[in-house]
């Protein structure tokens, strides 16, 4: 069987990839300016802890809309002559408003209902409880306090991610009925997993941001309430081993 000649009908996908490289080479500046904005997005997405889906769907829906756009534009201005790096940065300019602009009808990170709540940790002291409001209640409790830019999407998803996350993680709000991992408190702190450093980054959240020494007093309160540090179940079990 003979093989079918170099540019034939059988080589699409060929055809296509030196159709887009060629492209490429004719609008660098735009090429660039899609290649800057791209790493921009996805280190700020890292930086603020964005939503997986998130990341990969503004992208896509912005290059679906610049797409559109041109095709539509070109279509019009066909005598033209050929398109420019301006017309081209203009276009993907357009469809980031028009997502950003579609974005917005997401229900996503629009819930603010509040679990209810069914029982907080019987605290050490009332200043351990209030470290505890200042740096982790944004995330795990009933009492999330959502700050003015967490209404615009894509922020309002990333927010939304971070209070679902921690809530199944931990609610100290429903620590009577369901404690999850809340005897893992002082082992997150001690380790600085928490606050997590997304959550104080670019100067969000300076409440959160505990020094040295009310770090120490929140570990030492947390010590003394019963159900937040592992340690509570050695604990436990040497007193019964010395009843015995």
């Amino acid at each position: 069987m003979s093989l079918p000649p170099p540019g034939s009908p059988s080589r699409p996908a060929s055809r296509r990839f030196r159709s887009v490289l060629a492209s490429v080479r004719a609008h660098p500046v735009a090429t660039a300016a899609v290649v800057v904005v791209t790493v921009v997005w996805l280190a700020f997405s890292a930086l603020v802890a964005m939503p997986p889906w998130a990341v990969l769907f503004v992208p896509l829906l912005v290059a679906a809309l610049s797409v559109a756009l041109h095709i539509v534009i070109s279509r019009r201005r066909a005598a033209a002559g050929p398109v420019s790096d301006v017309r081209l940065l203009t276009t993907m300019a357009g469809a980031t408003m028009i997502a950003l602009i579609l974005i917005q009808v997401v229900p996503y990170g629009r819930d603010r209902v509040q679990p209810p709540v069914t029982g907080e940790p019987a605290w050490a002291d009332d200043q351990t409880r209030a470290l505890m409001v200042r740096a982790c209640y944004g995330c795990h409790s009933s009492e999330v306090e959502y700050p003015a830019y967490a209404s615009i999407a894509p922020i309002s998803w990333m927010v939304q991610s971070h209070v679902d996350e921690g809530r199944e993680k931990v609610n100290y709000s429903q620590f009577a009925t369901d404690p999850g991992d809340a005897d893992e408190s002082v082992e997150v702190i001690v380790e600085g997993e928490m606050p997590p450093g997304y959550y104080t980054r670019f100067g969000r959240h300076p409440e959160a941001a505990l020094t040295a020494a009310e770090t120490q007093q929140l570990i030492e309160g947390l010590r003394a309430t019963p159900g937040l540090a592992d340690d509570d179940k050695d604990r436990s079990g040497d007193e019964d081993e010395d009843d015995d």
